[in-house]
């Protein structure tokens, strides 16, 4: 909801100049008819320019020059800028830059933005064409990774866009207390710490384009040296304030979770962070995840408790049964790998040849399935990387993967993965629950030869988060009753096609895919239902608890496995 505000709205326009004479009146041409005062500040520009804003001064009645000598950066004119706009009486102003790459027309939607949110930053969120410089384009999407660890939020889309009205009363607030980077450091420096200060920011989209002549002061290596600095100041600026920053987000209830949130023109996180790996590489964005994983597991408590359960519970099945571990078992460890199967993603939807690495334990499996030109359904898991499945295409055969998901972001899912990887065999098909809708879709690509990927170790989240009960079937899984979902299995035997096991898990530093043909089909009588459902999950549940002692850390089901007080239990294995 918008902030009400009894203050008088007020605002100006500041353009911090360097250099951009030549522009500079026709920026102000186009800003001449929004009728609102501009303050210019000349940040010691050499003798041309300088003269030719004394110029425009003396013509433009609605403008206002004040020059800084020598050139101090930047972020130093904006703050002047700020400071003669506060002292002018203003309650807001906004900044446009001075070389021509702002979409003015766009200046009143930005205001009309500042009068109805005051007391926030209102930002653009640059909208780019061919024109913008890839090293500067991938430049951003390193600094948005940083700004959102050094505020523990996602809110920020956009720290380095220029276009963008202050409230000038924190802004003042901040810079008497702070001191701010002077150069290209400023913008991102300034709108972290406004929100660690409490000042929010709104971004509206904007096109922005770089022109042919255009003048820039960025430089490569003075700058980037800056803007590291100005990172390492912020992220050890955070640490202390994360107790402070958790509850800032708790307290924000009026921005809906990301789970929820409705995507705009496909799912903008997964571009993002295919781009920054693009640019830095597996081994550099592998680094990345550690101080990321290192944040969800400080403060993913009910998480953490989660994997410290499950680990304890492999620890004393391990020792009940004189199985060695293959490793020490860790709850950091346990999280790490969980990103790494991310990040394993990022390079297969890439197209990248992490899975060329892959070993298939038993391909004579697989190659007995597409021997036989018969659709297959593959009952997988939690356990380890779904994105195995992908690992049928080291065998040279171009089988084509249904992966049923219960999510409502299929659809742009798929999409993304095409513009990633034309040659990608993997489809997602999303459904909300399981019925005779799902059953005939899958039975036509089953028809056609396709393969379907289904997991049977989860229920439907849907399905509970509409209060709805799920029937489960109990079975005994490393020593204690757990909840299976019947649906799976029910599907896998009214498809009547031949189903096989995978599971890829992390063994000696490589994936391992082990494929095990598991029924050819599945039937389920009907005069002995419930005993032959029982014997099937069974089955499913041992073959899923011996890959979980081989790889504990490829455990994905960061719950209580064990317990789920909504389900029904009317079909629980007895003790």
């Amino acid at each position: 909801m918008p902030v009400t505000s009894s203050v008088l709205f007020s605002p100006c326009l500041i353009i911090p100049c360097y250099n951009h004479g030549p522009m500079m009146a026709g920026v102000l041409d186009k800003l001449s008819s929004f009728g609102l005062p501009c303050i210019v500040v000349d940040d010691g520009s050499e003798a041309q320019t300088a003269d030719e804003l004394q110029r425009l001064a003396q013509i433009t009645p609605w403008m206002s020059l004040t020059r800084l000598s020598p050139n101090q950066g930047k972020g130093a004119a904006v703050m002047a800028a700020l400071r003669l706009a506060a002292e002018k009486g203003f309650t807001h102003a906004m900044q446009v830059d001075a070389d021509g790459q702002h979409q003015l027309s766009d200046v009143p939607l930005m205001l009309e933005e500042a009068q109805k949110y005051p007391d926030c930053l209102i930002s653009g969120q640059p909208v780019y064409d061919e024109s913008v410089p890839k090293s500067r384009l991938y430049g951003r999407y390193v600094t948005h990774f940083w700004v959102w660890v050094e505020t523990l939020s996602f809110s920020l889309k956009d720290s380095m866009c220029g276009f963008r009205v202050y409230p000038l009363r924190p802004c003042l607030r901040l810079m008497d207390k702070q001191p701010l980077g002077l150069r290209m450091d400023f913008d991102t420096e300034i709108m972290v710490r406004l929100y660690w200060q409490g000042t929010r920011s709104r971004f509206l989209p904007t096109r922005v384009t770089y022109p042919q002549d255009g003048v820039s002061h960025f430089d490569a290596v003075k700058d980037n040296i800056k803007i590291s600095w100005m990172h390492t100041r912020l992220f050890f600026g955070m640490l202390p304030r994360i107790p402070f920053l958790l509850r800032q987000r708790q307290t924000q209830q009026s921005d809906p979770h990301w789970s929820v949130t409705r995507e705009r023109k496909g799912l903008w996180g997964i571009r993002l962070m295919l781009k920054i790996y693009r640019v830095l590489g597996y081994r550099a964005f592998q680094l990345l995840l550690y101080p990321v994983i290192g944040y969800f597991w400080l403060t993913g408590g009910k998480q953490r408790k989660a994997s410290d359960a499950w680990l304890e519970r492999v620890r004393e099945v391990a020792a009940q049964r004189a199985i060695a571990l293959p490793y020490p078992l860790s709850t950091f460890r346990h999280f790490m790998r969980f990103g790494e199967s991310m990040l394993s993603k990022l390079a297969s939807w890439q197209g990248d040849n992490t899975l060329n690495d892959a070993v298939l334990v038993n391909p004579d499996v697989c190659e007995a399935h597409i021997a036989s030109g018969r659709g297959t359904l593959i009952l997988a898991s939690h356990l380890g990387d779904i994105e195995s499945c992908r690992a049928i295409g080291a065998l040279n055969h171009r089988i084509t993967v249904n992966a049923l998901v219960f999510t409502e972001h299929a659809e742009r899912f798929n999409q993304v993965m095409k513009e990633i990887n034309p040659q990608t065999l993997v489809n997602l098909i999303q459904v909300s629950q399981m019925g005779p809708d799902t059953a005939m879709l899958l039975q036509e690509k089953l028809d056609a030869g396709e393969w379907v990927a289904i997991v049977g170790d989860r229920t439907s989240a849907s399905r509970h988060q509409r209060g709805e009960h799920s029937r489960v079937i109990w079975s005994d899984f490393l020593g204690k009753p757990a909840a299976f979902p019947q649906g799976p299995f029910i599907l896998a035997a009214a498809l009547k096609a031949p189903v096989m096991l995978m599971f890829g898990i992390r063994q000696e530093r490589r994936l391992h895919i082990y494929c095990e043909s598991f029924a050819d089909p599945l039937i389920l009588p009907r005069a002995n239902r419930l005993p032959a459902l029982q014997e099937t999950v069974d089955r499913y549940a041992a073959r899923l608890e011996h890959y979980s002692l081989l790889a504990p850390h490829d455990w994905f089901n960061f719950y209580d496995f064990w317990q789920h007080p909504a389900d029904d239990a009317s079909d629980r294995k007895p003790d």
